[in-house]
């Protein structure tokens, strides 16, 4: 599961991978059973906005998911990603005992090329997850036109193209290039352009 500020692009970006199968938007991490949209935003429920990704092992490792997400967030944020601020709006990673370890490994990687101190996204035990409403599944793809307005206006492609050096059109969900090597190599590093 991935926890990346406003789940549509979380989902939509995941989506957009080759070998994800299924994203499903949704909330982990908190203490309230089957909480709704608003509930969670209003605060006290623990919940971050996730995403449920289901994935095809045989064409994308795990390693490979995690290298990518970093890609599609402001790991440097502590407080959310982009104009989505707030306890429910913060980055991590849920991974189970068996994802741990390399979930665990894709972070150090990356954190040592931008900066251990700077990097503040966590990798979290796994948790309960729980759909969010119709409303919020594949908006994205749903809603081009409000989402395209939503990424514009929290500087979306601004921010990544800062922490990251990529151009990502306005609008548009991040699907960051396939590697170069096979699927199950874990070979397919992150590789970062030098700052400009």
């Amino acid at each position: 599961m991935f926890a990346g500020g406003c789940f549509w692009s979380v989902e939509a970006s995941l989506e957009a991978m080759p070998g994800v199968v299924a994203a499903i938007s949704g909330f982990a991490g908190g203490r309230v059973a089957n909480p709704v949209y608003e509930q969670v935003m209003r605060g006290g429920t623990g919940h971050l906005e996730a995403v449920q990704a289901t994935f095809d092992p045989a064409r994308i490792s795990y390693r490979q998911l995690v290298d990518r997400f970093w890609l599609t967030i402001d790991p440097t944020d502590p407080d959310g990603k982009f104009c989505d601020q707030g306890a429910p709006c913060v980055t991590a990673v849920f991974a189970s005992n068996g994802q741990k370890t390399a979930a665990e490994a894709s972070r150090r990687a990356v954190a040592a090329r931008i900066g251990a101190a700077w990097f503040v996204t966590p990798v979290r035990d796994a948790a309960r997850f729980w759909p969010a409403g119709a409303e919020h599944q594949d908006f994205a793809r749903r809603n081009p036109v409000r989402y395209g307005g939503y990424t514009r206006l929290c500087g979306r492609a601004a921010r990544l193209r800062a922490v990251w050096g990529i151009t990502v059109p306005m609008g548009v969900a991040l699907a960051p290039p396939p590697c170069a090597v096979t699927p199950l190599s874990h070979d397919c590093r992150l590789t970062f352009p030098s700052a400009p």
